[in-house]
């Protein structure tokens, strides 16, 4: 962080809290109150969720005399910080009718309050401890941001007459999408991982050399016409395409579509955070599990990408001006264009669909959590995971990098995710 000047941090600590409250604008109470399944919280809960972190890693550390607004609310609302204490079951957070969301929101007010406090005063050598807590709470706060609105749209899926949380958006008219592109990379010994220099989560780095044979990307996502030709091929009737778990969960949860696709009398149509609406078949297919992923990249006659393959690509996906291309968040993918980038001709690599990759989530050569409860945050989850890469259409800006890793169980489907295909060469 360039700025750690406590009028700066407070700044950007108040944005990041708005955009929060404006995410919740449109739902209604009851909205904020439904657990649709174990994965899914309440919008309750994450909106309470992120003030305890404020409170917990921040406030109660840096703030003398800081008062808690209620001792039960570090039970209700710890997710899963076991140096902190004991919790409420993450399958069980729809049975909080108490507290009220009214009571939430003034919980909130009372942090608001007292971060204002904190950060109206310079805390004089402190500023440089205290300047990366802030940005850990920022970075958290969004990624629960994309949380609110991936856990909302499943609740909401699940209405007989398909609500609509937000406005219907305006689409730009989408360009002619052409078969996909292969782009070559030659492989060899690259660099992965952060480089120290500027704020990352912990499981991002240390940077350390990868061997990589020559190998190509596609050049853009694939779409739900190309997945509409896999179902329509008997791609979810067909075992040889899918790893042995998959099909088990295949069989026992029957699946036919990606989650929020609904077969109509006029064809497909999904569910969007906008309501119903007809399937764009030119837009990303989203909403897949690793497994389907897998089952439509061995379908397709290819594989899904390393993370490390992944990684030295979008090294190279920077515009002119050395940057990653940063759309704004929005709730459907496909309204905000995405356009090629770098040098490389690669499309899509950042802020439409999460890219699985077929790279377990585990830990980086050298890799070290920090000390106390806040080392909890990626680390202990290294264990049964898929990585994903590039970030969604709900990702916030801040989190566009080339190095961000994001990781779900294999069979999570509820989630912005998607497909890029790989190939050997």
């Amino acid at each position: 962080m360039d700025d750690i000047r406590p009028a700066s941090l407070l700044t950007r600590y108040s944005n990041v809290r708005q955009q929060t409250q404006s995410l919740v604008v449109g739902l209604s109470e009851e909205d904020m109150l439904v657990q649709t399944m174990a994965d899914v919280s309440p919008t309750k809960w994450h909106l309470a969720h992120t003030t305890w972190f404020w409170e917990t890693f921040v406030l109660r550390q840096y703030l003398a005399g800081y008062q808690e607004f209620s001792p039960e609310f570090n039970y209700l609302f710890n997710s899963y910080y076991d140096g902190i204490g004991d919790r409420h079951a993450r399958a069980e957070r729809g049975f909080l009718s108490r507290p009220r969301l009214a009571d939430v929101m003034a919980y909130r007010d009372h942090v608001d309050d007292a971060m204002a406090r904190l950060l109206t005063v310079d805390h004089g050598d402190k500023n440089a401890r205290l300047a990366p807590l802030i940005e850990l709470g920022i970075a958290h706060e969004e990624q629960h941001q994309e949380l609110i609105l991936t856990d909302i749209k499943h609740v909401l899926s699940r209405h007989p007459f398909s609500p609509v949380a937000f406005p219907p958006a305006r689409r730009t008219e989408p360009a002619p999408i052409a078969e996909p592109g292969w782009v070559e990379f030659a492989g060899g010994t690259v660099d992965i991982g952060v480089d120290g220099v500027g704020f990352h989560f912990d499981n991002e780095g240390p940077r350390h050399q990868v061997i990589l044979v020559p190998f190509a990307l596609a050049d853009r996502l694939a779409t739900n016409r190309d997945y509409a030709d896999f179902i329509a091929d008997g791609g979810y009737a067909t075992p040889s395409l899918w790893l042995s778990d998959g099909w088990a969960r295949l069989q026992d949860e029957a699946w036919s579509a990606p989650l929020y696709w609904r077969q109509g009398d006029a064809g497909w149509q999904e569910f969007t955070l906008h309501g119903l609406h007809p399937l764009d078949l030119d837009a990303p297919v989203i909403h897949l599990s690793y497994y389907e992923a897998s089952a439509f990249a061995e379908w397709s006659g290819a594989r899904l990408p390393t993370e490390a393959e992944w990684e030295h690509a979008a090294q190279r996906a920077r515009g002119p001006d050395g940057r990653y291309a940063q759309p704004g968040v929005s709730a459907h993918p496909g309204i905000t264009p995405s356009n090629p980038s770098g040098v490389t001709g690669l499309r899509q690599m950042f802020g439409d669909a999460w890219e699985w990759t077929r790279s377990s989530y585990s830990a980086y050569p050298r890799f070290r959590p920090a000390a106390g409860a806040v080392g909890e945050y990626n680390g202990k989850f290294m264990s049964g995971q898929y990585v994903l890469r590039g970030g969604s259409c709900a990702t916030a800006p801040w989190h566009v990098r080339a190095t961000y890793r994001n990781f779900f169980p294999p069979a999570a489907r509820w989630q912005f995710s998607g497909v890029r295909l790989a190939r050997d060469i």
